[in-house]
């Protein structure tokens, strides 16, 4: 019997890679920085579980440097290395994408930090065929800052709070309660037709709860996300007679495309129960793979260190729970998509190595280098359950 578990710490990076420069993210350490940050806090860093596994070798291969507070140097119990994206740009998608076979060496469509951000042409359309009297925004901007900056006027006018980011996306914002749900669903649906002609990857809804300048996002949030362009590890496993479980947003970054169940959870530690139950149910030839989102969209985008470590913590001190449900024939990575240095300028994603840490009752200790593609992770995944190999990407064990 054998399974597959991806265990995807949203944004969680090890260091820029060599080409960070043509991002304006040379110097950027998602890990580094957050372990460096909490040293001079006086309160270094103690990730017993991650750091056993070999998280903090791993982040030596990507940077050159051991993260503040990780001293454990030789008897790491996993296969561990760090890996490099050879898609461009370091979006939501293409991480994923390339993790799973299918990098994206396509440029996507981006709207430029002016204000307004979004072509004329298209928000008329948008607000003519959205019957909407307007928009507010219209600019690059923090989800939860651009909410409590325009949810009174957003209340009292009925018009939605648009806005986008470095992610190729139009995300719209409306409160629950005042503009109604399903019609924001439905101004997004109307979007992401719309945006089609600018090759945009994703249009995202955005609700929210709160009055008086006081608001914030619920668990609602939908991904209407662009198909892959070729099949991916997902495909391969449902199409080999397997079961591919989603759990958070995955089945969103892949248009539900590889799909065979679906698990939703309000944040990283309702996931994790949500993948301890997955863990007990699990069959034969199953892949599991879970997006722990809030390292990005809490704590990365929002620059929040303390935030970013606490969860972390939080992450490490449970993992035992689910190693402990593993069974003979289970592979396991802990990987990520991108960086998101909550230390760097700005409040977008940063370009950075990512973790590649497998582990499982089979899995020999070693080091791994640094892969040239994400997709290695993938295909060592393919290879272990067995089904058709992927276009990119080698197997790693």
């Amino acid at each position: 019997m054998k399974r597959a578990f991806i265990l995807l710490l949203d944004s969680f990076g090890l260091g820029a890679t060599p080409d960070a420069a043509k991002y304006h993210d040379t110097g950027a350490n998602t890990f580094g920085h957050i372990a460096a940050w909490a040293a001079k806090a006086g309160t270094p860093m103690n990730m017993p579980t991650l750091e056993k596994l070999g998280l903090a070798a791993a982040a030596h291969m990507a940077c050159g440097q051991w993260a503040d507070g990780f001293d454990q140097r030789d008897g790491f119990t996993a296969a561990y290395g760090a890996a490099r994206e050879r898609s461009t740009g370091k979006d939501t998608q293409s991480g994923h994408w390339e993790i799973a076979g299918v990098p994206v060496e396509f440029d996507w469509g981006y709207f430029p930090r002016t204000v307004p951000s979004f072509p004329a042409e298209l928000t008329a359309r948008l607000q003519q065929l959205g019957e909407v009297p307007g928009f507010l925004g219209d600019c690059h901007a923090s989800g939860t800052e651009i909410i409590n900056k325009h949810g009174d006027e957003h209340v009292a006018t009925g018009k939605p709070i648009i806005y986008t980011s470095a992610d190729s996306v139009l995300q719209i914002a409306a409160h629950e309660e005042s503009f109604g749900l399903e019609r924001l669903y439905a101004l997004c649906e109307i979007a992401f037709k719309l945006v089609e002609p600018y090759n945009i990857g994703r249009v995202i809804a955005r609700p929210f709860v709160g009055a008086n300048g006081k608001y914030t996002r619920t668990t609602n949030r939908h991904d209407y996300a662009v198909a892959p362009p070729a099949p991916t590890l997902l495909d391969h496993v449902k199409d080999g007679g397997g079961e591919v479980i989603a759990l958070g947003k995955i089945s969103d970054i892949f248009a539900t495309q590889g799909v065979s169940r679906v698990v939703k959870g309000a944040d990283n530690m309702a996931l994790f129960d949500a993948l301890l139950k997955v863990a007990d149910e699990a069959g034969d030839g199953a892949l599991t793979f879970v997006n722990f989102v809030d390292f990005d969209q809490a704590f990365g985008h929002r620059r929040d260190v303390a935030g970013y470590s606490n969860a972390l913590h939080e992450m490490d001190a449970r993992l035992p729970e689910f190693m402990a449900r593993l069974r003979e024939g289970d592979l396991v990575v802990v990987t990520a998509d991108h960086g998101c240095d909550p230390t760097w300028t700005g409040s977008d994603h940063t370009r950075e190595h990512i973790p590649m840490i497998f582990f499982g009752p089979g899995v020999q200790p070693r080091a791994l280098g640094i892969s040239e593609s994400f997709s290695d992770i993938g295909q060592t995944l393919a290879h272990h359950l067995g089904v058709q190999p992927l276009s990119n990407g080698i197997n790693l064990l």
